[in-house]
């Protein structure tokens, strides 16, 4: 038996866990006077990245679910989206929503007949819309020229900064009604949406508790990253904590993992300390795109290929650069502290959606309506549409999902996770992972019912940090579990990174664990898991992988010299993707241009090491 699949008595208890999350939310259980907490840390999924009717692209979509109406999509209930009742299959354990900054006080007045600005033509010609062509045409107008332009500024109808204000107290006021803890936890949120030059450097903005701003700072206000920092610093000496998340790196133009700043000026100490203070994960993957890897930069990687979306390169003048993506990022990152002594790229991994339908991580392949209201309400226009001047309609994903291993369902303990980085996106499937690295670790761990406690112990979690005390060879040790509900799993790979002396970067994939009784080649290559999808029915079989597997890995090229950064990430065997669960329901050909199956995935956080 190889002993990298070792099965791991702690697995079960994991699984047990999921199940007792998901039933409490699926009850509506009582929040606890006080909330019990978990020094192992327990698993909880949610979403910190959607859009409501406050959100100007979403309204022009047809979207007008709430703040109020998303959170309780959350928590299991039945919203109407495109005409259709629509619901999750599972709740979720926390939510933020993240409405656009931008055109907040636009949208105040827009959706509250009385307030301030209500009466303006503009607005009341916003709200009369419903011919399609007219609504596009208002979203190129208001936001692709604006947002995507060289200097954003607020519109001729902005209502003034009462009414940003006002749409601000609904944005909070919802977070604070659904905020259950022990049950169900929320944020104060909002989506800093910059694209100078039609660059992606959109930040989702996560405020730990509530103290918060009296108004949110959109484009208009700052428009480049260090502005956003500085502002959020000056928030922070108020007593209002929060962390800035990236998303849609891989639509940045290159300006997400700069070498200079918006001024041309090489990066400085400050500006790394300052993006490493605020910005502690990224968003993998959501609707437009995986920004983890491409093919076309990643060769090497055989599993590089996962929902690409390579249309995004049609629009706003963007062109695939292999500096618009996640690894790169985060390699990179070493690189600059080598030159610095400080990472601005030391980021752990999260997931989200983007959905502009209110949809918070409505993430099952099978159970996807679109993300961006008519612009792909339905099966056809989801074949051969396109979303507003981003990506062509069948590239898109359902999103991804957020995973946080913490000590209690809390504001505070799932803040304090994703700050410290014990933290996971997955492309959607509920997948358990975790991942630690440490000096002493065994395999005869693996059988031991006291894992956790011992891994704790004898290193550091997802997104830690190890210092070499001499001449050790770091270990790392992966426990990962299927979704109870969805595919086995394929495999577990590590990814590392490292920088040589002169600064050149380096990455490499390993396959540490596996399924069945596969044999690596000659070339490393480990033979594919097989495939059981019937894509006349959009159906698959459990009867190939693994409902989990374990490892206890040792770099084979370790050099105690170099820095360097290893993540975990998991593979499912393939399922159908949303495209071919559409067709079969539409009585639809397949299509031809994107694949019918993939292989759903989870990439834990980094671990650094530190020479």
């Amino acid at each position: 038996m190889n002993k990298n699949k070792r099965p791991c008595r702690f697995s079960t208890r994991v699984r047990a866990l999921a199940a007792l999350l998901v039933a409490a939310s699926a009850n509506g259980a009582a929040a606890a006077t006080s909330v019990e907490e978990n020094p192992q840390k327990n698993l909880y999924f949610g979403e910190t990245h959607v859009h409501t009717a406050y959100s100007l692209d979403a309204f022009l979509g047809g979207t007008r679910q709430t703040p109020g109406d998303a959170y309780r999509f959350a928590r299991g209930e039945t919203v109407v989206v495109n005409g259709q009742p629509h619901k999750m299959r599972r709740p979720l354990d926390f939510a933020a929503v993240t409405d656009h900054a931008e055109y907040l006080g636009e949208m105040y007045a827009a959706l509250n007949p009385g307030a301030p600005g209500h009466d303006i033509p503009q607005i009341q010609q916003l709200i009369g819309l419903t011919d399609f062509a007219e609504r596009r045409n208002w979203f190129i107008e208001y936001v692709v020229k604006n947002n995507r332009g060289a200097k954003p500024r607020h519109t001729s109808f902005y209502p003034g900064p009462e009414a940003v204000a006002s749409g601000w107290k609904v944005v909070t006021a919802a977070a604070e009604a659904h905020n259950e803890p022990g049950v169900f936890t929320t944020f104060n949120a909002f989506e800093w949406s910059s694209a100078p030059g039609g660059g992606n450097l959109h930040r989702n903005v996560i405020f730990r508790g509530t103290a918060v701003p009296e108004v949110p700072m959109g484009a208009s206000d700052i428009m480049y990253e260090e502005g956003l920092w500085n502002w959020l610093k000056a928030q922070e000496e108020k007593g209002a904590r929060s962390i800035a998340l990236p998303h849609n790196s891989n639509a940045s133009k290159g300006s997400m993992f700069p070498g200079k700043d918006h001024d041309g000026k090489a990066l400085d100490r400050n500006y790394a300390e300052l993006r490493g203070h605020f910005e502690r994960a990224i968003e993998m993957m959501q609707v437009k795109g995986n920004s983890e890897v491409t093919a076309q930069f990643w060769a090497a990687d055989e599993f590089s290929d996962f929902e690409n979306a390579n249309s995004i390169a049609q629009f706003s003048g963007r062109v695939p650069l292999k500096e618009n993506y996640v690894r790169y990022g985060v390699v990179q990152g070493m690189a600059v502290e080598q030159a610095l002594g400080t990472n601005p790229f030391k980021l752990g991994f999260v997931g989200g959606t983007d959905s502009h339908n209110g949809l918070t991580a409505d993430v099952d392949e099978d159970n996807f309506v679109g993300g961006h209201g008519a612009e792909d309400a339905t099966p056809e226009r989801r074949q051969t549409a396109e979303v507003g001047g981003w990506i062509a309609a069948r590239e898109q994903t359902p999103g991804s999902i957020t995973a946080v291993w913490a000590t209690s369902n809390t504001r505070e303990a799932i803040w304090d996770a994703i700050h410290e980085r014990e933290v996971y996106a997955t492309s959607g499937p509920r997948m358990a992972v975790r991942f630690f690295g440490g000096w002493d670790y065994k395999p005869v761990m693996l059988e031991r019912a006291d894992v956790i406690e011992r891994a704790y112990k004898g290193g550091v979690p997802m997104g830690g940090e190890l210092v070499n005390p001499g001449k050790k060879v770091p270990k790392f040790l992966v426990l990962a579990n299927k979704d109870a509900l969805g595919a086995n799993l394929d495999r577990i790979q590590i990814i590392k990174g490292w920088v040589e002396a002169d600064g050149s970067t380096h990455d490499k994939v390993f396959d540490i664990a596996w399924s069945g009784e596969r044999q690596q080649g000659t070339d490393g290559k480990l033979p594919p898991v097989g495939n059981t999808v019937d894509l006349a029915t959009a159906t698959y079989r459990n009867t190939i992988g693994s409902d989990e597997l374990a490892a206890v890995w040792e770099d084979p090229e370790f050099d105690p010299s170099q820095r360097a950064l290893y993540y975990a990430r998991v593979l499912e065997i393939p399922t159908p993707r949303w495209t071919t669960f559409d067709s079969v329901r539409a009585g639809l050909p397949l299509l031809e241009n994107v694949p019918a199956t993939l292989q759903e995935r989870a990439w834990s956080s980094p671990i650094w090491y530190q020479p």
